[in-house]
C-alpha cells in the first residue's frame, strides 16, 4: 500500500488575515496554510499572534484580498456573488 507524502509544513506557504486588534490586547485573524480560502479563526494576545507569524513565516492578506475571499465564499453560501443573507 503506497504511503502519501504530504509537504513539510515549513514548505508550505501560511497566510494571515487580520480581523481585529481588540483594545485588551488581544489580536483576532484568520491562519491558513497553502490556500487563503480556507482558514481557521484564532485569537492571542499581540506578542504571541507577532511570534506566531514570524514564526509561521505568513504572508498577510490585503483588505482587498479578504474582500475576494468573502465574495467567493457568499456564492457558495448563497448561489450568488454579493448576497449575504
Amino acid at each position: 500500500m503506497p504511503v502519501l507524502a504530504f509537504p513539510r509544513a515549513e514548505q508550505v506557504q501560511c497566510y494571515v488575515r487580520l480581523r481585529h486588534e481588540r483594545p485588551d490586547g488581544f489580536v483576532e485573524f484568520d491562519f491558513s496554510l497553502g490556500d487563503p480560502d480556507l482558514s481557521v479563526d484564532l485569537i492571542m494576545p499581540k506578542a504571541a499572534y507577532e511570534e506566531f507569524c514570524a514564526a509561521h513565516r505568513v504572508r498577510f492578506l490585503s483588505a482587498a484580498q479578504g474582500d475576494e475571499i468573502d465574495a467567493e465564499q457568499a456564492k457558495w453560501r448563497y448561489g450568488q456573488p454579493g448576497v449575504m443573507d
